[in-house]
């Protein structure tokens, strides 16, 4: 392709023609390139010139066209990133909400327990101590009732007693 290029650049030089001149001198008149008659070989290089700046100007384009799609692109990810992002913080906080509420509502729940717990507690310990009392006020009660009987017992036991050595001494 430079090679190309160099010969294009070497071809597009301007030609200079010798006219063949008789052997009296002609004046020559210098001659702009435009008036100049351009051969066939020199247009066909003229075009080749204009297709490869054409082709050399599509490529330019081409490429400026990538670099704006990888551009582009770039920023997609970066937007399509950002909304993961920005997704899994609000399923975060959302998640953690939710745990918090739970644990709130798992704590209460537990407390509810526990207060039923020490009320039952309180309850069963209240009735066993009134179980108890009542007990010992009747194991008391049937202790006098028996220390009583035994008091009697034993001085209906000492009178006969006396009585039978009253009769014998007399």
């Amino acid at each position: 392709m430079a090679n190309q290029k160099e010969r294009t650049k070497q071809s597009s030089t301007p030609v200079e023609l010798e006219a063949e001149t008789p052997s009296e001198e002609v004046e020559e008149t210098p001659v702009s390139e435009e008036e100049r008659p351009k051969s066939p070989l020199d247009e066909v290089m003229s075009q080749a010139e204009r297709a490869y700046a054409a082709y050399m100007d599509a490529e330019r384009q081409v490429a400026k066209a990538y670099h704006e799609n990888e551009v582009q692109v770039a920023k997609a990810y970066k937007r399509a990133e950002q909304q993961t992002s920005r997704a899994y913080e609000v399923k975060v906080a959302q998640a953690m909400k939710d745990r918090d509420e739970a644990l709130a509502k798992a704590a209460k729940a537990r407390e509810n327990v526990l207060a039923r717990a020490e009320e039952a507690f309180r309850s069963a310990e209240e009735a066993a101590s009134r179980a108890y009392e009542s007990t010992i006020t009747e194991a008391a009660s049937v202790r006098e009732e028996n220390i009583g009987k035994a008091w009697k017992v034993r001085d209906d036991t000492i009178e006969q007693a006396w009585q039978i050595y009253s009769k014998i001494a007399r």
